[in-house]
């Protein structure tokens, strides 16, 4: 899949398109019901199939305290669409100059003399340009003069139930990871790099692997029973703090540390994705470090539980991951 990074690199071979728009955050099954028609489309008309999406999103720059979570960060969903079989992304960089566009300035820069889109694919509530003015029905009518097809998208549902990334985050934000599945078409995962961190697990005798999140504010909140790919030839089970480490004075950002059950060996630097399995509670301010030692005990012997493990685990086996 080709990635365009800005309208400034678009070249030729990237024009003459079909096109749909939008953040696609999670790049759950509503989406790929998208990318699908898009590419059905676009196989019709002998016409390459062009994602265009925003990064940042736009209501982390217009209104950051409104920001929702991301569910994925940007290579998770560009690794997402790209397996759908788009052939080409287009990522907009988004900023003031961007966001002051007026809706006809916006689309004749991009679709227009940008893509020379031949058919744009959108959700009847779509909204683009300056204070979010145009519709689909102000693009409807600018098709009509540049010589473009514009199709409305019908609702996806699953189950009765509409899929967004909104819901998704509300099932998650609930521990309701089983409904989040159901509307991703995938069990969650967080992916990120294994990094150094400030070693304070290891102090209260729970080692941890301290994974970037790359997020302001992150979809989960708790400690979960999780199992972890890419740090072994196997899925690796462990237990998950999702947080800002409230007794240890807190956090300006959100972490995820993973104490991975009787293993031992050096991941520094690997890429894990961490798939969590059931919540076992919200994160809380523990009066005393002894306090919060004793609840990790428990959590880790309820995530031994869930995930089918003995209560005490056997001398850590030597990985080289």
């Amino acid at each position: 899949m080709k990635v365009i990074r800005g309208l400034h690199n678009i070249r030729s071979s990237h024009r003459g398109c079909v096109a749909t728009i939008g953040n696609f955050d999670g790049v759950h099954l509503g989406h790929r019901c998208v990318f699908e028609r898009l590419l059905a489309r676009g196989h019709e008309l002998g016409r390459p199939a062009t994602v265009i999406t925003f990064e940042p999103q736009p209501l982390e720059v217009l209104a950051p305290e409104l920001a929702p979570a991301r569910l994925t960060r940007l290579r998770e969903k560009l690794d997402a669409i790209a397996a759908c079989g788009v052939e080409q992304v287009v990522l907009l960089g988004f900023g003031p100059k961007l966001a002051a566009l007026e809706p006809r300035t916006f689309v004749r820069d991009l679709l227009v003399d940008g893509l020379a889109a031949a058919l744009l694919l959108v959700g009847d509530d779509f909204r683009f340009g300056r204070g979010r003015a145009g519709d689909i029905a102000l693009l409807h009518r600018i098709g009509a003069e540049f010589g473009f097809v514009v199709e409305d998208l019908d609702t996806v549902m699953h189950e009765r139930e509409r899929i967004s990334s909104t819901r998704i985050r509300e099932a998650l934000a609930n521990g309701d990871l089983e409904r989040a599945r159901r509307l991703l078409g995938r069990p969650y995962r967080i992916c990120g790099r294994v990094v150094h961190g400030d070693h304070r697990g290891r102090a209260l005798g729970f080692p941890t692997a301290n994974i970037g999140l790359h997020r302001r504010v992150s979809p989960l909140n708790g400690v979960y029973a999780v199992t972890v790919d890419g740090v072994a030839n196997r899925p690796w089970p462990g237990v998950a703090n999702i947080g800002v480490r409230p007794t240890l004075g807190g956090e300006r950002r959100y972490l995820l540390e993973v104490h991975l059950f009787d293993f031992a060996g050096d991941i520094y630097g690997q890429h894990a994705e961490v798939e969590p399995r059931l919540k076992l509670r919200d994160e809380q301010r523990f009066e005393s470090l002894d306090a919060l030692k004793e609840q990790i005990a428990r959590d880790a012997a309820a995530a031994r539980a869930y995930l089918g493990l003995p209560a005490s685990g056997p001398e850590p086996e030597r990985h080289t991951p």
